[in-house]
């Protein structure tokens, strides 16, 4: 990000006519050529906010602790593409919402029981999160919460 440096500015493709920029709070905590190419799990329905004077359009989910301090982007399941579903074991069958309303404060109730299990699998209330393919998980970080 060209006026903070704890922010990397990201165009993503999600499987949409055209990329997302994305403001990720990853500089200094996870490399940006480790970005680049890969895949990642977004939250898109997110009302987008400026960061910095930049509009990011989406969050990238990640693993985090705080002590020490660690942060790594979750993964989805080998041969994922963009665009791909990803829903919670037990609500596959739910039509997310358009957009989630700041003032509901329906992805901070959310955020709260994301986490990752002691098998690297992520969750949500014991739920675990997939897609078609399999397990959403992260690389090397068990028991964190999701951020």
């Amino acid at each position: 990000h060209p006026d903070a440096e704890s922010l990397y500015v990201e165009t993503v493709d999600v499987g949409e006519e055209k990329p997302r920029t994305v403001v990720s709070g990853l500089a200094g905590l996870y490399p940006m050529e480790d970005l680049h190419q890969r895949l990642g799990v977004f939250l898109c329905n997110l009302k987008a906010v400026k960061m910095r004077g930049v509009e990011s359009q989406a969050m990238l989910m990640c693993a985090s602790v705080d002590e020490p301090r660690a942060v790594e982007p979750l993964d989805p399941p080998q041969g994922s593409a963009p665009g791909d579903r990803v829903v919670f074991e037990g609500f596959e069958d739910g039509t997310p919402e358009e957009e989630l309303k700041p003032k509901k404060k329906v992805w901070e109730k959310l955020q709260v029981d994301l986490r990752v299990d002691g098998d690297s699998k992520a969750e949500w209330q014991g739920h675990i999160m997939k897609t078609k393919l399999g397990n959403v998980t992260a690389h090397s970080l068990k028991c964190v919460p999701i951020k």
